[in-house]
């Protein structure tokens, strides 16, 4: 194998990945004059053999359709996930009631465009060094199955211990849960990240905000997130909007999780 350069531990692939962000051209908004979409992100990692993977499977958690690490990149050692935090200047936007903001529509749509972008960055990285990696979000492998996908940066996110769900299904990292998350998947094996919690709901407190900042109301305590009336809002009513961007964002920001672990 290559000599990695820069990339021998989560140290290093952090900053690596910072140092391509401080530069990326799509991370800055000129119509808001400048406005940076993410701050720095942060990196954990999990085994590939995690069982976890596994249990992603079960038809009560995301189904038999989502594909363990292994599916990805035979001889997958390690998933490298991350969360890209939203800057302040898109979370305060969005704390107003009403429609979502514009800062929060732009990082939506073209902060998916930094990520995607992050992410291929890694991935070649990686492959220049000689070491084999898969980017299921950038894989043509990639597909829903009704309004699952086979790979769940979320859950691959819970799995490396970069935090846990909430309420409204978000995930709270130790920067919040206002931004976005990704992953690749290597066949070098890399010191795993601990998880520092238990349970799949450890971060949050059920303080009850985010069902009342969500427009459509479809957040409650009893049935927690119902998923389709929270996108028929997204598509049949922001989008139609403020097309083509989309999103919402109410139940992430002026909570108390929005940029910390409460």
């Amino acid at each position: 194998m290559a000599e990695l350069h820069g990339l021998h531990n989560l140290q290093e692939i952090t900053e690596n990945a910072r140092s391509f962000m401080e530069s990326a051209p799509l991370n800055i908004v000129t119509e808001f004059g400048g406005m940076r979409i993410f701050d720095e992100p942060i990196f954990r990692i999990a085994a590939a053999a995690d069982p976890l993977f596994a249990k992603l499977k079960d038809p009560a958690v995301i189904g038999p359709h989502h594909l363990n690490p292994e599916e990805w990149l035979p001889g997958a050692r390690s998933v490298i996930s991350y969360f890209l935090p939203f800057t302040a200047q898109v979370r305060e936007a969005n704390r107003t009631e009403g429609d979502p903001a514009l800062e929060w529509l732009y990082g939506r749509v073209e902060g998916q465009a930094v990520n995607d972008a992050l992410c291929r960055h890694l991935f070649e990285e990686f492959k220049k060094n000689g070491v084999g990696v898969a980017a299921p979000s950038l894989d043509k492998r990639f597909a829903l199955t009704g309004k699952r996908s086979n790979w769940s940066e979320r859950h691959a996110a819970f799995i490396a211990g970069l935090g846990t769900f909430n309420l409204s299904k978000s995930m709270i990292t130790e920067k919040g849960c206002a931004g976005r998350f990704g992953s690749v998947i290597v066949d070098r094996a890399y010191e795993v990240t601990p998880r520092p919690y238990t349970d799949i709901y450890e971060y949050c407190t059920n303080c009850g905000i985010c069902i009342d900042r969500c427009p459509p109301k479809s957040i409650s305590f009893e049935q927690g997130k119902d998923h389709e009336s929270c996108s028929d809002f997204v598509y049949q009513y922001v989008n139609v909007k403020y097309a083509p961007r989309f999103g919402c964002g109410k139940c992430q920001t002026a909570v108390p999780c929005e940029y910390c672990i409460p």
